[in-house]
């Protein structure tokens, strides 16, 4: 029995008012309206006009209001993120939280030297069929890029591959170029049964960026969109802005301005494909303002996401933010302090979907295999935080506190307490809670020590194929397959 399963209900933290949230709403549409957005595709510019929008002099287009909520109201405020396996898909938004992953870390920390190697396929394999065993990662995108892989083509086709072969949870992906996805939907056709199946029930969703901060658009990955949209490929549209660089430093103005381009993203798929499921992406991103690097943790990472995920959640759509990112490059308390505090502030607001919140180290430059067994415990523990207190008259116990007093002075081994240990409590595999001289005589061993052994034990033990052989023939004869 789970006691506090993935789809725990967010939304007790709200770091904006009311009137925030409308003002900056307001600051967006203003964006939008009057700024607009620049380097117009011609053929996502044609689809725009006739959808409301209307050029402006100096060659960007402006969205007006009505069409941007316009596009609010049709766009789905829930949609299933579907599993090969049907029993893994989850619906998401509501103010249902959900963990998972992301990131294109080019960088892993080996499980050997325990320093960092350029990330190769064999790595984006056993990141995948390790977290196929990871009860509280509801879905998997690619961690790692593998940089073993000689052109883009190799690399799109080697990934699809990995995440076919070993997990059947929801996937996502990341379409290198926009003639990939045709292909590649046939790959996914060919694992789904036949032509036209993964159409019907897609089981990948799209990583796209189609908005370049500050407010434009990006022609190639436009030009993805609309190959998505033609395969039936739910999308998570992501605005990735950073503060103090490519968006403002205030706060405030970083979220008016990050809102009104994923706005300019859901107005794009609107123009196209009126009701698409699409994820609104919508992360905030801090560089240090002394270096320009990017900063993965700290606080105001921490409640730009939650306020991302407050605003988006009050317009009503499927929201994405981001968390977990830690700066740290070792498994250490700066790591634990920054996943730990960013994490719970995304789902305490009830992000529905919270990106990079699994393994990821290293400000998205890493990616750990002991990363991910830990952060898989820290999710178990957030989602107890949001499943909260039941209070009603069997949970308050008058009469087995009253029995307690006046019989044996303690609760231990009563009914109660034995109904209350699988049901309320969720016990750690990884953290320790042994006394300091059980812990010293069973090796003195760290999280990152606990954390290696249970990830041999996973890798040495998990070896899922799910692709049947004749179907895995099939796939290797039509494409350039590097995993033996």
């Amino acid at each position: 029995m789970n006691p506090a399963p993935p789809g725990q209900r967010g939304g007790q933290y709200a770091p904006l008012s009311s009137s925030d949230v409308s003002n900056i709403y307001t600051a967006a549409l203003r964006l939008l309206a009057e700024l607009g957005m620049g380097e117009v595709p011609d053929r996502l510019h044609d689809v725009l006009v006739a959808a409301g929008a209307q050029p402006l002099a100096n060659g960007r287009v402006a969205l007006p209001a009505a069409l941007v909520e316009e596009a609010i109201d049709a766009a789905p405020k829930s949609f299933p993120l579907h599993g090969r396996d049907p029993a893994r898909t989850i619906e998401v938004g509501g103010d249902a939280v959900h963990f998972g992953t992301g990131g294109a870390a080019v960088q892993t920390l080996d499980r050997q030297s325990r320093r960092y190697r350029a990330s190769t396929l064999a790595d984006l394999h056993d990141f995948t069929r390790l977290q196929d065993t990871l009860t509280n990662v509801s879905w998997f995108t690619r961690c790692c890029i593998a940089g073993d892989m000689p052109d883009p083509w190799l690399l799109d086709v080697n990934t699809a591959y990995a995440l076919l072969r070993n997990t059947t949870k929801p996937v996502a992906t990341a379409f290198t170029l926009p003639e990939h996805v045709a292909p590649l939907v046939a790959m996914f056709d060919m694992a789904a049964g036949g032509a036209g199946r993964f159409a019907a029930r897609p089981f990948v969703k799209a990583h796209i960026s189609p908005v370049i901060s500050p407010m434009r658009f990006g022609e190639d990955a436009v030009d993805t969109v609309f190959e998505c949209l033609a395969h039936n490929i739910p999308l998570s549209c992501i605005t990735a802005a950073q503060a103090g660089a490519t968006a403002p430093a205030t706060l405030a103005g970083f979220l008016s301005q990050s809102l009104a381009e994923t706005l300019a993203s859901l107005v794009m798929v609107h123009a196209i494909k009126p009701g698409h499921p699409m994820v609104f992406s919508n992360w905030p991103l801090v560089i240090d303002l002394r270096s320009g690097a990017f900063s993965g943790g700290g606080g105001e990472i921490a409640v730009m996401n939650a306020a991302s995920a407050q605003i988006i959640n009050h317009l009503g759509l499927v929201s994405g933010v981001a968390a977990s990112m830690t700066d740290a490059k070792a498994i250490d308390a700066q790591y634990g302090v920054e996943k730990g505090l960013t994490s719970l502030a995304a789902a305490l607001a009830g992000g529905n979907l919270i990106y990079e919140s699994s393994g990821m180290t290293a400000a998205l430059l890493g990616a750990s295999f002991e990363a991910f067994v830990l952060d898989d415990e820290m999710h178990a523990a957030t989602y107890r935080i949001l499943r909260g207190v039941e209070v009603s008259e069997d949970a308050l116990d008058h009469q087995g506190i009253c029995d307690a007093v006046l019989g044996e002075g303690h609760f231990l081994g009563g009914a109660a307490t034995i109904a209350a240990m699988e049901r309320d409590y969720v016990y750690p595999g990884l953290a320790d809670r042994d006394t300091p001289r059980t812990w010293e005589g069973t090796g003195a061993l760290t999280a990152w020590d606990r954390a290696a052994a249970r990830v041999d034990e996973i890798l040495a033990n998990h070896h899922p194929s799910y692709i049947d052989e004749a179907t895995d023939a099939a796939i290797r004869a039509a494409f350039d397959i590097r995993h033996p």
